[in-house]
């Protein structure tokens, strides 16, 4: 399943070729997972009343941002072909970070932007590693969630740290405009400009031309090890920036924050249509995903049914995805 528009175009700038396909299975090949995700919300606003209420909305988009943003940065990632697992770790180190920076009396600003700094630090390191030693991504970034979530415990002995917190900063990751949350708006900021940057820059035809065939772009006069180091950058400062948002949210660093969130993230760029051996999909798609499996949880958190039947629904919901988008590509009807 896939929604973006992105597939097709850096695809066929590499390979030269484009298929001819019926138009009305092009558009139903684009906006599918559009299509499913407003059924969905359909569907759940029949079988309970609350869903549809601003106040449920609203919490959902809150909710589901913290996940978004770090999934935009994975499917970066996943576009050249790698794989970051440790998102949920950088993330947690960056919340962390942000807290113990403003407990000292450092400026806030200064504390947000030494906390992404670390978590670009982090993702250049792995990127690199992976890049320049030739070292598997998965791999290198295992050791990272390893690693840095034992750094993360390091920083205050495994225990939560609390700071005097400005309001400022709480704005962050709590705050509304009217009923909007402003971390939602972070979300579709990030998103957007990832979009512009895949869509619109020679870094983003980079990204694609490397996703799709990395000895190819090599052979070509592309940075392809720059490039891969970069995109790891990316994951790694959005994750953290997810982490300071949390931090806002609750007013506490928490260590154990995060765990698992790499697989939310994978789950959520897969189910958006971004293929994982790279090459193709984008944000758009991310986006949308991230939203459906929120409503799906949020749907079932409504329906009063437990964490394990979540779990379930979302691992079938992504087999149905792989499958779809397997038989889609044998029949040569992908955007």
């Amino acid at each position: 399943m896939t929604t973006s528009s992105t597939v097709a175009e850096p695809t066929a700038a590499a390979t030269g070729t484009r298929r001819h396909r019926p138009r009305g299975a092009e558009l139903l090949v684009k906006f599918n997972l559009v299509l499913v995700f407003l059924a969905l919300c359909a569907v759940a606003s029949l079988l309970t009343p609350d869903f549809l209420t601003t106040r449920n909305l609203s919490n959902l988009f809150q909710q589901s941002a913290l996940t978004g943003i770090v999934a935009i940065g994975m499917t970066m990632v996943i576009l050249t072909a790698g794989i970051d697992l440790s998102v949920g770790s950088v993330a947690a180190f960056g919340g962390m970070t942000v807290a113990l920076l403003i407990g000292d009396d450092v400026n806030v600003v200064l504390a947000i932007a030494a906390s992404i700094a670390a978590g670009a630090l982090f993702g250049t390191v792995m990127g690199g590693l992976s890049a320049y030693l030739s070292l598997p991504a998965f791999m290198t970034t295992l050791a990272g969630l390893t690693a840095i979530r034992g750094l993360t415990y390091l920083l205050t002995d495994g225990e939560p740290t609390s700071a005097d917190l400005p309001d400022s900063f709480r704005l962050l990751g709590g705050g509304f405009i009217g009923y909007v949350p402003i971390v939602g708006l972070v979300f579709v900021a990030v998103t957007v400009a990832a979009g512009l940057v895949l869509r619109g820059t020679t870094f983003g035809e980079y990204i694609y031309a490397v996703g799709s065939n990395k000895e190819a772009a090599r052979l070509s006069g592309l940075p392809v090890r720059g490039v891969i180091t970069a995109v790891f950058a990316i994951s790694g400062a959005l994750s953290a920036l997810a982490g300071v948002l949390l931090t806002s949210r609750l007013t506490i660093g928490q260590p154990t924050a995060f765990n698992g969130l790499e697989l939310d993230a994978i789950a959520a760029v897969v189910l958006g249509g971004t293929h994982l051996f790279g090459g193709r999909g984008g944000v758009m798609g991310t986006f949308v995903a991230v939203l459906m499996l929120s409503v799906l949880r949020n749907l079932c958190n409504l329906m009063g049914l437990g964490s394990f039947f979540q779990m379930v629904v979302t691992g079938l919901i992504l087999i149905v995805a792989l499958v779809l988008n397997m038989l889609m590509e044998k029949r040569g009807v992908r955007a």
